[in-house]
């Protein structure tokens, strides 16, 4: 069984799940899309995921503001409202009847080029949009045993370059710092910015414990998460202090506690970076409080849904 944040319970129920490929609803086993099109020639395209709560998608709104935000970054129009693309979800969760426990992605291509290129010009339809809806709930106890992390030599990005915050399909220089950590032994990679400072990790937010304090980096060199934002808002609604600052290995080695943050797995604790023990090496006393008060979070928004 593969270890770390996106490490799921089994559900047998995702056999005979249906896809959503523009509009149109396909068997799992059954959902294609063409080999032109752009994601799959040259990553062209942005995508969300989020989760199922009792009925109510989770933050929904803060997740399409970032949608169309990457869109307009790379240039891509949607020919469609918010409103129209929650309708598309709704009808895809409806058809599968769902209505708990559920993480949905959502991709959106270019669309289908005549020929192999970078062209956005030879882009002659789209853009292309896929729903995917998935029972998935985090595993227990991946979750209560924690992930370990290794510090890749893949730098993220500056904005100049291809910008850090933008949810894009191109995504081979996190899988390329997720191989070196695997290779090293650990279950996920830790990357720094250009500067040398903790940034991220490949596929989710990192934050560290010192005195009480939680530490994260600035939004300078890492993806705008949604659970990152959430985890800051109830540090502040909590009165625990919660600082976006440069910072670097020689601080995280000395760190109480770390841990994780993304849309699947919440809150996720870190036992080991760079094969350093981190605190006492398990879930820490503020990482469990930031994680009850992030799941109230959600029981609150899906009240009020």
């Amino acid at each position: 069984m593969v270890h770390g944040t996106h490490n799921a319970q089994e559900d047998s129920r995702n056999n005979k799940i249906l896809i959503s490929i523009n509009d149109q609803l396909f068997p799992r086993n059954e959902a294609k899309i063409s080999v032109f099109d752009s994601g799959y020639l040259v990553g062209d395209g942005a995508w969300e995921a989020l989760r199922l709560h009792n009925g109510v998608l989770v933050f929904l709104e803060e997740h399409f503001n970032r949608l169309w935000q990457s869109a307009k970054t790379v240039g891509m129009a949607l020919p469609f409202t918010k409103k129209e693309l929650t309708q598309k979800v709704l009808n895809t969760l409806n058809a599968n009847g769902m209505k708990d426990g559920v993480h949905v992605r959502i991709m959106v291509t270019r669309g289908i080029k005549k020929t192999p290129s970078q062209d956005p010009r030879l882009t002659i339809s789209g853009p292309n949009v896929v729903i995917i809806p998935e029972y998935k709930k985090a595993s227990k106890e991946s979750k209560e045993k924690g992930i370990t992390l290794f510090t890749s030599t893949i730098r993220r990005g500056s904005p100049d370059y291809l910008d850090p915050r933008l949810n894009c399909h191109s995504k081979l220089h996190e899988v390329q710092a997720l191989i070196q950590a695997i290779e090293a032994g650990a279950d996920e990679a830790l990357m720094l910015d250009v500067n040398g400072f903790v940034a991220t990790c490949n596929a989710t937010n990192f934050f560290m414990v010192k005195n009480g304090e939680v530490w994260t980096s600035t939004s300078k060199y890492c993806m705008n998460g949604i659970t990152r934002a959430k985890v800051i808002e109830v540090c502040n609604s909590n009165e625990i202090t919660c600082v976006e600052k440069d910072f670097s290995l020689f601080d995280v080695y000395g760190a109480d506690e770390a841990f994780v943050t993304g849309t699947f797995g919440g809150l996720t604790p870190v036992t080991k970076i760079d094969g350093r023990q981190i605190g006492e090496g398990k879930f820490g006393e503020m990482t469990r409080k930031l994680s009850g008060l992030y799941e109230n979070l959600i029981e609150s928004e899906v009240a009020n849904g």
